[in-house]
């Protein structure tokens, strides 16, 4: 287990520096760029396996406890250690992240993103996996930020150099925002480490702040919240989002909403929530009025995209859902309760899944009608996409559905945990003020629903625009989409039907993390 995890860490760092070396005479097939894009999808097949096998050797009936734990002293002098370890919250994460890169560079191979040498693009994808993985394993408070800045560089180089129309200004806005953000994070993290005498998150958070002041945790939580909520992203952090989701090539804006999103709300469960609960309790009221404010302005500016005559591209109005969705995310966390959390959590992994497919449909349609645009695709009577490509109307308009919470489906759970954590939020907290919030978020469901509802309507309904257009079909999905497709559907359903196989794991190691030494 050990092994595992460190391997499904380091993995994709040793398989990004292979895939800059030639490929050897007999596994190049029909070209180099053929062998590397192979090369990628076999890395990213063995790390996901690697995670499979954890998962499965991983004791659930203890997922509270720290597993496949490695601690190695690295930097004596300030106590900073390689410190990797999974429980029950982690694990999903690890999943997910392995999962989504796979699939993503399996979709490459078959559909590469147009830009420079397919080298480059499978090692940038190669090092933003690992340092994804590496977030969502590491114990120690020095390495999270090394991990967690790990993943900027290639995701700038992703969509500066493979995205589309505006990639300069947008891959720009993106490393400038989640730089100054991560800054302000790193002293509010040494700012942790050094009061308490310990970067060990374990240790920490066992602690639960009683190692530190409530000042102390005030400024921590200031400092650190702010660096997480750019990534997350909070509004009215959240800008750079929309412009690098609609320059983004179609894979990076999967792994961007699937997976790097995920980063910044779990930094506020794994480090804010247990390491300083006062700081945490001071802050919570204004965090959740910020969430339902960032679920209300994202579904305005959908409804407000989707509208015909306002040219509302169809990538930056799904960038604009996730802005909503991670709303849920955070008013979930600052509640600060086990239902609260786990749903938050829930919702988490719900985006991942429902966000890469629509992502991934959304680049499908962009590929075979050559824009984006909503007015362009729907034109006077929509874009008929159910008499044109009836599978891929279909999935779309599925993947639509279980974006707006559609009970059954794996968007549900998450938001429903979460308004019922505001019902009735931790002690000390303001009940009419959470409540308030609450019913704000429900309001946000509704309007959820409504531009979504638009968007199928006017993307999948319609007719012929004129005589003989009834012929004109295009290609419907092919079989290296249903490969990398097939695999959201099944996992958004079966969450959906079932989803005391995430809560089962991330219970109770929430309930540990919240009562931190108590327990």
């Amino acid at each position: 287990m050990q092994f595992l995890l460190a391997l499904i860490v380091g993995g994709p760092l040793v398989g990004a520096a292979a895939a800059l070396l030639p490929a050897p005479p007999g596994l190049k097939g029909k070209s180099p760029d053929q062998a590397v894009l192979r090369h990628g999808v076999l890395v990213t097949g063995v790390i996901l396996l690697a995670t499979i096998v954890l998962a499965l050797g991983f004791d659930h009936d203890h997922p509270s406890t720290m597993q496949a734990t490695t601690d190695i002293s690295w930097i004596k002098a300030l106590d900073v250690r390689i410190h990797l370890g999974v429980d029950g919250i982690s694990l999903p994460l690890l999943l997910l992240t392995a999962l989504l890169t796979f699939l993503c560079a399996l979709y490459s191979y078959f559909k590469m993103p147009t830009g420079p040498s397919p080298k480059a693009f499978v090692a940038l994808l190669l090092v933003l996996e690992s340092g994804t993985l590496a977030t969502f394993a590491v114990l120690d408070l020095v390495l999270f930020f090394l991990a967690f800045e790990t993943v900027l560089i290639p995701m700038y180089f992703l969509i500066a150099r493979w995205g589309g129309e505006g990639r300069r200004a947008a891959s720009w806005k993106f490393i400038l925002y989640t730089l100054l953000g991560s800054v302000v994070m790193l002293l509010g993290l040494l700012l942790i480490g050094l009061k308490a005498g310990t970067f060990d998150m374990v240790a920490l958070a066992t602690d639960n702040g009683r190692g530190l002041t409530t000042s102390v945790q005030v400024i921590a939580v200031l400092a650190i919240g702010l660096g997480l909520a750019v990534k997350t992203p909070m509004w009215p952090l959240h800008s750079w989002l929309p412009d690098a989701h609609t320059a983004a090539p179609t894979v990076g804006s999967v792994l961007l909403a699937g997976v790097l999103l995920k980063m910044g709300t779990y930094g506020f469960v794994r480090i804010v929530l247990p390491i300083a609960p006062d700081g945490m309790h001071t802050f919570a009221p204004y965090l959740a009025a910020f969430a339902v404010a960032g679920i209300i302005y994202g579904s305005l500016a959908c409804l407000a995209l989707a509208r015909p005559g306002n040219k509302g591209d169809l990538k930056r109005l799904i960038a604009y859902s996730s802005v909503g969705h991670m709303g849920f995310v955070l008013l979930g966390i600052a509640t600060m309760t086990p239902t609260g959390v786990n749903g938050a959590l829930f919702a988490n992994i719900a985006h991942g899944l429902i966000t890469g497919l629509l992502f991934f449909l959304v680049g499908a349609v962009k590929d075979r009608y050559g824009t984006a645009d909503l007015d362009t695709l729907a034109g006077a009577t929509g874009a008929a996409l159910y008499g044109r490509a009836p599978r891929l109307g279909a999935l779309l308009a599925f993947a639509a559905v279980a974006s707006l919470g559609l009970p059954g489906l794996a968007g549900f759970w998450g938001e429903m945990l979460a308004l019922f954590g505001a019902f009735d939020p931790a002690a000390g907290l303001s009940r009419p003020a959470f409540l308030t919030y609450m019913a704000i978020g429900a309001f946000g469901t509704l309007l959820t629903a409504a531009y979504l509802l638009v968007v199928v309507r006017r993307v999948c309904m319609g007719g012929p625009r004129h005589a003989g257009e009834a012929e004109a079909a295009i290609a419907d999905v092919q079989g290296y989409e249903i490969a990398a497709w097939t695999p959201l559907v099944a996992l958004t359903v079966l969450a959906g039907l079932w989803p005391a196989v995430l809560l089962g794991l991330t219970d109770p190691a929430v309930q540990q993390l919240i009562a931190g030494g108590a327990k």
